[in-house]
């Protein structure tokens, strides 16, 4: 079973490049929700958490996200003891559900996938482009930020340039190239290269 990474800036497009996968039965692990509901169920790191960044971090036993992501994306420091403390468990996790999986290849999503040494194990690795007046203009609409905030959290990942050469496949999300006929593309190639594998 090809193991395969996909990664991208914020805004990117990550998100519909996988249910794209989805739809064509790939199994997809979601890096991002995996560590959200670690924050949220894991006694353990919400101890850490807690420990942390304060009691607020907490609201009626659910994350506050706000409250968190302002003090990280305001931060170098925090935002490294925030990755530090969630890392590891998404990536174990990660590994647990690559041990369940049976098909010819899956999908690992991880927007700080060099970032965060999650990459490691993958056979290739995706990158989800697009320009990034377009991804300013997505956060900007989906999140609900200004264009500052966005900014901000663009400049505590990777240059997506920097992030694209490490990647093995690129996928062009710019609203000019076909979004479907670039997966389906891939969607056979790992296929191939899952039967030549076997």
């Amino acid at each position: 079973m090809l193991k395969i990474g996909l990664t991208g800036g914020i805004g990117s497009g990550k998100t519909t490049v996988t249910q794209i996968f989805k739809i064509l039965g790939i199994p997809v692990f979601d890096a991002d929700t995996a560590a959200k509901e670690a924050m949220e169920n894991n006694p353990a790191l919400k101890e850490k958490l807690v420990a942390t960044f304060g009691a607020a971090v907490f609201v009626e036993h659910k994350l506050n996200r706000k409250y968190l992501a302002d003090i990280v994306f305001n931060d170098a420091y925090q935002l490294n003891a925030l990755n530090a403390l969630v890392h590891p468990i998404t990536i174990a996790a990660a590994a647990d559900w690559f041990a369940t999986q049976n098909s010819p290849y899956v999908i690992k999503e991880a927007a700080l996938m060099f970032e965060a040494g999650a990459g490691v194990g993958l056979d290739y690795v995706i990158g989800v482009f697009a320009p990034t007046a377009l991804r300013i203009k997505r956060v900007m609409d989906r999140d609900h930020l200004s264009r500052e905030e966005v900014l901000s959290r663009m400049n505590r990942q990777i240059d997506d340039q920097i992030k694209m050469k490490l990647c093995d496949f690129i996928i062009q999300n710019d609203n000019q190239a076909l979004l479907t006929k670039q997966v389906l593309e891939l969607h056979e190639k790992f296929l191939k290269l899952s039967n030549t594998n076997s």
